[in-house]
């Protein structure tokens, strides 16, 4: 049976080490980590998946993230991501299981808005991320702009233009 813990509760060698196992060690250029460059994880909102015998195999993390706007502004929002499973272990729910934590973790925070670049047919059937309100949205990479997903935890609106990056003040 597996356990979802926070993630601090983890040795930082391990989560690397299930994150590249996960998406391999060339992930660092993706996307996602430029728009998160420099941010500590937050751990309110950040889970691990123990098996049976304590190992981890899985790990998702949240980002304060922001949608800077052209006067410099910032428009606070957490960036979702990456959720991994070991290989091994994959399609049995875990990642799942860390996405309902997140989102019953933030709604009870009534935190900023989430974020994320994924599958919008995943996470809009399960969680009711999407693509309504990210059109004027751009990423520091390449992104597909359908992929480019949001989710307002409680009832606030989703919207704005401008460059996802990384926010200039973090309150915790």
């Amino acid at each position: 049976m597996s356990a979802i813990l926070p993630l601090d509760s983890q040795p930082a060698d391990a989560i690397e080490g299930l994150l590249d196992a996960a998406f391999g060690p060339d992930r660092h250029g993706r996307t996602a980590y430029l728009i998160r460059d420099g941010m500590p994880w937050l751990p309110a909102l950040s889970f691990a998946v123990l098996d049976e015998k304590g190992e981890l195999i899985g790990s998702l993390q949240s980002w304060p993230v922001a949608l800077t706007h052209e006067d410099g502004s910032q428009l606070p929002l957490i960036m979702v991501g990456p959720v991994a499973v070991a290989p091994a272990h994959q399609k049995g729910g875990h990642g799942r299981a860390m996405m309902d934590a997140v989102v019953a973790a933030a709604r009870a925070q009534a935190c900023e808005p989430l974020m994320m670049i994924g599958d919008p047919e995943y996470y809009g059937r399960f969680w009711g991320f999407t693509a309504d309100g990210t059109a004027g949205w751009d990423c520091p990479g390449p992104f597909e702009a359908r992929r480019l997903l949001a989710l307002s935890v409680d009832g606030r609106p989703v919207g704005g233009t401008g460059m996802l990056s990384p926010r200039i003040t973090v309150t915790a």
